[in-house]
């Protein structure tokens, strides 16, 4: 599948996902000389600090060098230091299971029993399982189960973005339209006061009809890999590895098979509980992961010694990725450090009021989508805008549900493109597929997605839908 530089498509000319968003530090930097800073005054909810609405000012800020551009770098890199461990220490980890033999058993066989020549039906299933994930579990909390969905599409006969699409799409969609999203939907229903998950009948609508437009987007690519593996978008060494190595027919799980898999299930349950119950988050989460990486390598006989291999394999094929999120971690530094962020929130928000309500519904997706880059987490965009939002749809005779609703679109399905969200850029990292190409791959999917949460939030409008 090899080309000659002449015969490269468009998007195979892209540089380097590192340059990219070198590139964007630079914009980023220009913006800080342009754009004045300013600030709301803040005050606590619920241990959170949240913006008090109307009390936008500017402020003094220092100027930002061009020698910023490179110090943030290595800022970022500090400051991502919980996810840049996490997808090295999954990258170990999944190493070790590969090495055991026993995912690619469970694979081989899952496949083997519901056919791999009319893979259709197992990429609608697994969409389904991996955006319920997404809807209950959260976004990071499943970066551990990336790779298997990597070797599921491969099985199936795809490339590495078809298991990539079916995971990182399926928790992402499903994380963006989740009804009961605690960090999105549950932090603005608090600062609503909106009964808690309240609207979630119109909401679950929207999340199953955008993982059936992935389901069929995926099925899509996959049909024409099928034809054509040429179609792939992925260069040769991009697509390298997690490949099965033997018939689908000779594929049967053993003892050993399920005493690894008993402590992966086992880990990633320990893992959840402390999650819901104890709020572990990025830190206790790698913990689990060595801790699981090292029992099964024990459960699978491997020597000491095998093991230590196999984790620091693993973890060096990640790096790329890993790095990647450092660096693109910068952009937020370089922001913060620059106090623009409240100005374009302010900027943004504010010619929400002019427009009719149907229009200032739909724009509302597009203000926090822009908002997202500078503020990619949830709760973060939500304690930062929604005090300003709320009461701007009072004003203008929106309802706080349906305002809820636009920030939660307009936040969560950006989430899977901008280069400033971590949990997209580690996944990314895990599966081993370029930022750029995924791009390319789901952008189509999104415009899609939009389109459907348009029409959503356009019977929302219409409906006056509530709890007001």
């Amino acid at each position: 599948m090899s080309k000659s530089t002449g015969n490269l498509r468009w998007y195979e000319r892209v540089p380097h996902p590192a340059i990219l968003i070198f590139c964007l530090l630079i914009v980023v930097w220009v913006m800080t000389l342009i754009i004045p800073a300013g600030t709301f005054d803040r005050h606590e909810v619920n241990g959170r600090s949240a913006v008090i609405p109307g009390t936008f000012h500017l402020i003094d800020a220092p100027a930002q060098s061009f020698l910023e551009i490179f110090h943030v770098v290595p800022l970022g890199m500090v400051q991502a230091a919980s996810i840049v461990i996490v997808v090295l220490i999954g990258g170990g980890l999944f190493r070790v299971l590969e090495a055991t033999g026993a995912l690619e058993n469970m694979v081989g066989t899952l496949v083997k029993r519901l056919g791999s020549e009319h893979p259709v039906p197992l990429i609608w299933l697994m969409t389904f399982v991996f955006g319920a994930l997404g809807v209950a579990v959260g976004y990071e909390n499943n970066i551990a189960l990336i790779p298997i969905a990597v070797l599921l599409g491969r099985a199936m006969g795809g490339d590495r973005l078809v298991g990539t699409s079916i995971a990182l799409g399926g928790v992402g969609i499903g994380f963006a339209t989740s009804p009961i999203n605690v960090y999105t939907v549950g932090v603005s229903d608090q600062i609503a006061e909106l009964p808690l998950f309240s609207g979630a009948g119109l909401r679950s609508v929207l999340c199953v009809g955008a993982l059936c437009l992935l389901a069929h987007h995926t099925s899509r690519y996959m049909k024409r890999l099928k034809r054509d593996a040429n179609a792939t978008l992925l260069r040769d060494a991009e697509d390298e590895g997690s490949s099965l190595r033997k018939p689908l027919a000779d594929y049967r799980l053993n003892g050993r098979d399920y005493r690894v898999l008993g402590t992966f299930v086992i880990g990633l349950a320990i893992m959840l509980y402390g999650v819901f119950s104890y709020g572990w988050y990025i830190d206790e989460i790698s913990a689990t992961f060595l801790a699981i990486a090292i029992v099964a390598g024990l459960m699978a006989r491997l020597p000491a010694s095998k093991i230590n291999a196999y984790f620091f394999e693993g973890a060096a094929s990640v790096t790329t990725g890993a790095l990647l999120v450092g660096l693109a971690r910068g952009l937020q530094v370089l922001l913060e450090q620059g106090q623009i962020g409240d100005t374009i929130v302010h900027s943004l928000a504010e010619p929400l009021g002019h427009m009719p309500v149907l229009v200032s519904t739909l724009a509302m997706t597009l203000v926090h989508s822009v908002i997202n880059f500078f503020i990619p987490s949830g709760s973060g965009q939500a304690m930062a805008t929604m005090p300003i939002m709320i009461p701007l749809s009072d004003l203008i005779g929106m309802t706080r549900q349906t305002a809820i609703l636009a920030f939660q679109v307009g936040d969560g399905l950006t989430n899977l493109i901008v280069p400033t969200s971590g949990g997209t850029l580690a996944m990314l990292a895990m599966a081993r597929v370029p930022y750029d190409v995924w791009v390319r791959f789901f952008f189509p999917m999104l415009l899609q997605a939009f389109l459907l949460s348009w029409v959503i939030l356009a019977v929302a409008v219409a409906i006056d839908w509530g709890p007001a």
